[in-house]
């Protein structure tokens, strides 16, 4: 078999080795794999009478945070190639969701009713086994994730109290407040990370948004201008299928909720 096409190296291989981020041609396949992980992952949730509600997103946030924690294992260098590319985006996310479906499938058979507290314990233990690894190379300043959970929490509770205002109903849903402060969060990382400390946004478009502001700040209104259209969007459209909402607000909480955490530890850190 000969070597791949070139293109395949330039949009999909290289940015995974060299960790330079996203393009338009992966950008649009990666979003089209998400969109048939989650068909797939609803067939077999319906065959395994896995029920996806507000506990087993709950009960599923620890594994977005050891994926996080994960990747910034990776940030700081602790492993060498080839193992280090599994923790690069969008690889981390096979192996988080692996991973995941793996435990929640024998928690399922072995605890039957009582899984989820198996599954998330899991999750858990995973993550602070990269808190540990990453708390073990010393430095950081606590400053810094303080400093962003401030003003990313003052930010969604703004959001929040405009939409209250206005009579956004879908902001008094408990799990579509949670992907709006994670996504604030995100955006006072990015903000706090580019305008601050000089990292470099790796998304098309907010890399593109930012270059034409100048500024990070561009992050908030980008936020909420995606976020809030979305969730009305799964709101109309999917509340006939709870189940398919439920893993649809997962997906997009994950989406908010990673690099959040990912760039707040990063910069705690300085990698």
């Amino acid at each position: 078999m000969g070597p791949l096409h070139p293109w395949i190296y330039e949009y999909y291989i290289d940015p995974i080795v060299y960790d330079t981020g996203y393009n338009p041609v992966n950008t649009v396949t990666w979003a089209l794999v998400l969109g048939l992980m989650l068909i797939g992952v609803m067939r077999l949730f319906r065959r395994l009478d896995i029920r996806i509600d507000e506990p087993f997103v709950l009960s599923t946030v620890p594994y977005i945070l050891a994926g996080s924690t994960l990747r910034v294992v990776e940030d700081a260098d602790l492993l060498a190639a080839p193992l280090k590319y599994l923790l690069i985006t969008p690889l981390i996310y096979f192996l988080v969701a692996a991973v995941a479906l793996s435990a929640l499938i024998f928690f399922k058979a072995a605890m039957k009713e009582r899984y989820l507290s198996g599954y998330a314990a899991v999750g858990l233990c995973w993550t602070g086994a990269n808190l540990i690894l990453l708390a073990s190379q010393g430095g950081g300043s606590l400053g810094i994730p303080a400093v962003i959970i401030l003003m990313g929490s003052a930010a969604a509770l703004a959001a929040w109290a405009v939409g209250s205002r206005l009579n956004f109903q879908l902001l008094s849903d408990r799990l579509n407040l949670l992907i709006l402060w994670a996504h604030m969060m995100d955006a006072t990382s990015t903000y706090v990370g580019v305008d601050w400390f000089g990292y470099h946004e790796k998304h098309v478009l907010p890399n593109f948004l930012i270059d034409l502001s100048g500024t990070a700040l561009v992050m908030f209104p980008l936020k909420l201008l995606i976020i809030i259209p979305v969730l009305a969007l799964i709101e109309g459209g999917l509340r006939e299928d709870p189940s398919l909402r439920n893993l649809t607000l997962l997906a997009l909480l994950t989406l908010g909720l990673a690099p959040a955490l990912r760039n707040t530890i990063r910069l705690t850190l300085g990698v």
